[in-house]
C-alpha cells in the first residue's frame, strides 16, 4: 500500500483526508492519506519519517520550511517560494505548488485578463494577484490599512516577472466603479462569522464574476448576494479539490473525468463528505 500524508499545524477539521481517499478510490489504487499535526519546532525531527512516503501536503506554517529538503522545485514553487505538495521519485523529492492550479481551474472560464478586484493581500491573495497579473489583467488590490507595506512589496514583486502589469493599491473602503470579477482572498464570511461581506453589494452589482476563497460556509454571503444577482460564481471548495487532483496527477499521473471531480466539490458543498 502507497502511503501519503498532511502536514501542518494546527490541523484542526481537516478535510483532505476525505477529498483524497476518494480520489484515490476513483483512481481503483489502495493507498491510505493521514494528517500529521508537526509543531514548527519539531519539523526537522519529521522529515526521516517523510521520506518513508510515496508523496505528501503541506500547509501552514509549513510551505516555506520545507524548501531546504526538497532537491528540485516546479516552477510554481519557485515563483511563490512555497511547496504545498512533494513526490517522492526513487527517493528524490519535486516540491510543487498546486494551490494556483486549483484556482486556475476553478477559474478556467473567468475573464482573468479584464479588470480584476482581489480583496486581500496574504499569502492566497497574492498568489491570485500573481496569477491574474500574469495573464493581463487590470488589476486591483482592496486593502486594509494596515497591509499597506504587505500589498506594496506583492506588487513589486508582481512587477519582477510582469513588468508591464497594471496594479492599483486602494483601500477596501474607498473601492469603487466595476470590475468584470471580484475575488475575496480574506477570511471575511468564514465560518463562524458567516454574516459577514468583504464587498460592498453596488461593488458586486457592478462585476460579471465572483470568487471566494472561503469553502466554509460553501457559499459565503458574498456569493450568495452575488448568485441573486445574476453573477457568475465559485467558491473555495473547487479549489480546494482541484488542488488535490492536481496532486494525483503529480504522484502518479491520475487521470479524472469531470463528472468525478464535480461529485467530490458537490458533496464538500453539501456537506457529504
Amino acid at each position: 500500500m502507497e502511503n501519503y500524508t498532511l502536514i501542518g499545524h494546527p490541523l484542526g477539521h481537516s478535510l483532505s483526508p476525505q477529498i483524497h481517499k476518494r480520489l484515490f478510490a476513483f483512481s481503483g489504487r489502495e493507498a491510505s492519506y493521514t494528517l500529521t499535526d508537526v509543531p514548527p519546532e519539531n519539523f526537522s525531527e519529521f522529515i526521516p519519517d517523510l521520506k518513508k512516503l510515496q508523496g505528501f501536503n503541506i500547509t501552514v506554517p509549513h510551505k516555506m520550511a520545507i524548501i531546504p529538503f526538497v532537491d528540485e522545485m516546479a516552477d510554481s514553487a519557485k515563483r511563490y517560494q512555497s511547496v504545498n505538495c512533494v513526490a517522492n521519485r526513487d527517493g528524490k523529492w519535486i516540491g510543487y505548488n498546486t494551490d494556483c492550479d486549483g484556482f486556475l481551474a476553478s477559474v478556467e472560464d473567468f475573464p482573468l485578463d479584464k479588470k480584476v478586484l482581489v480583496v486581500g493581500c496574504g499569502g492566497v491573495g497574492r498568489m491570485i494577484a500573481m496569477e491574474a497579473a500574469l495573464h493581463g489583467a487590470d488589476l486591483t488590490l482592496g486593502i486594509i490599512p494596515q497591509d499597506k507595506k504587505l500589498a506594496e512589496s506583492v506588487v513589486e514583486d508582481i512587477k519582477k516577472s510582469v513588468p508591464e502589469a497594471k496594479i492599483t493599491i486602494c483601500l477596501n473602503e474607498e473601492l469603487k466603479g466595476n470590475f468584470n470579477i471580484i475575488i475575496n482572498a480574506t477570511p471575511v464570511g468564514m465560518f463562524p462569522k458567516v454574516d459577514n461581506c468583504p464587498v460592498a453589494d453596488e461593488l458586486i452589482a457592478g462585476c460579471t464574476h465572483c470568487f471566494d476563497v472561503i469553502y466554509n460556509p460553501s457559499e459565503t454571503l458574498f456569493l450568495k448576494k452575488a448568485k441573486a444577482m445574476g453573477k457568475v460564481t465559485r467558491g473555495g471548495a473547487a479549489m480546494l479539490v482541484l488542488q488535490a487532483v492536481r496532486a494525483h496527477e503529480i504522484w502518479y499521473n491520475a487521470t479524472f473525468t469531470k463528472e468525478q471531480v464535480d461529485e467530490i466539490i458537490n458533496a464538500m458543498a453539501e456537506g457529504k463528505l
